[in-house]
């Protein structure tokens, strides 16, 4: 149904793909919300259940108190084989906090490797579809909830970052984050057809200090609500605040995301 009503709306990305994951997340909502009855789902998973990833041994030998030049050239493999989105996938679930879930819309995805002094994948990056209300972000920027639906899609989320635990690497994570941030840029733009202007991330404070960002220049603009996404009965206020973490993209950003299309 997603589909067919993006090709009777044309609701498309720049690229001419049709948005059917947002589209279907919009039917849920007005469904919520009574202004229209969807059909039965048909069988298949439960919904919100996560992909499940057989994790086995770690994939790489260990590597310990590597200095930064020794494991140059760092480079980041977009991940498009079935064989690396085993790997991405696997490692994510092993090591990251929030585990393996399906990203909300867009999202590109990221082996960081080095070859010397052998192959080896250091960690991994998600880039995906920003967080629809930030309050911090958007008192920035200046958005008002117009302009923000007017330049939303020109943000991008770093919604998984991991280095593996037994990489002891001094300066490796900002290193990789400041070299992503270029690479991503090109990247979105070409499968997606929109110039990101404005990268945000989300960090949990009482896991992490975020001192990665921070060395990598991003810029802290206060604590979320702590709903998440996922709260539209605005049951959760306060549950769990992230810190948000913002980084320009372009000079003039928010000139740039405040002017009118």
């Amino acid at each position: 149904m997603a589909q067919t009503v993006c090709e009777l709306l044309d609701w498309r990305r720049p690229n001419g793909q049709p948005k059917t994951i947002e589209c279907r997340a919009l039917l849920e909502r007005m469904q919520e919300a009574g202004l229209i009855a969807l059909p039965a789902l048909k069988a298949g998973r439960p919904r919100g259940s996560r992909t499940r990833v057989l994790v086995g041994p770690d994939p790489e030998p260990a590597v310990t108190d590597a200095s930064l030049a020794a494991l140059q050239p760092i480079r980041r493999q977009g991940v498009a084989t079935p064989k690396e989105r085993t790997l991405w996938r696997t490692l994510i679930a092993r090591h990251h906090t929030l585990g393996h879930r399906v990203p909300f819309g867009a999202h590109l995805r990221y082996l960081i490797q080095a070859t010397s002094p052998h192959p080896m994948v250091l960690g991994c990056l998600q880039f995906s579809s920003p967080a629809w209300c930030l309050k911090g972000r958007d008192q920035w920027i200046g958005w008002d909830d117009a302009t923000r639906a007017q330049h939303l899609q020109c943000v991008i989320c770093n919604s998984r970052f991991l280095i593996l635990p037994h990489m002891h690497v001094p300066n490796l994570a900002s290193h990789v984050l400041a070299r992503a941030l270029r690479q991503v840029v090109a990247d979105w733009t070409a499968a997606y057809g929109v110039q990101p202007l404005l990268a945000e991330t989300l960090v949990d404070p009482a896991r992490f200090t975020g001192h990665c960002y921070r060395a990598a220049n991003w810029i802290d603009v206060g604590l979320t609500t702590g709903r998440g996404r996922e709260d539209r009965q605005h049951t959760r206020h306060g549950v769990s605040p992230k810190r948000i973490w913002l980084y320009p993209l372009v000079p003039n950003v928010r000139q740039r995301l405040m002017q009118a299309l």
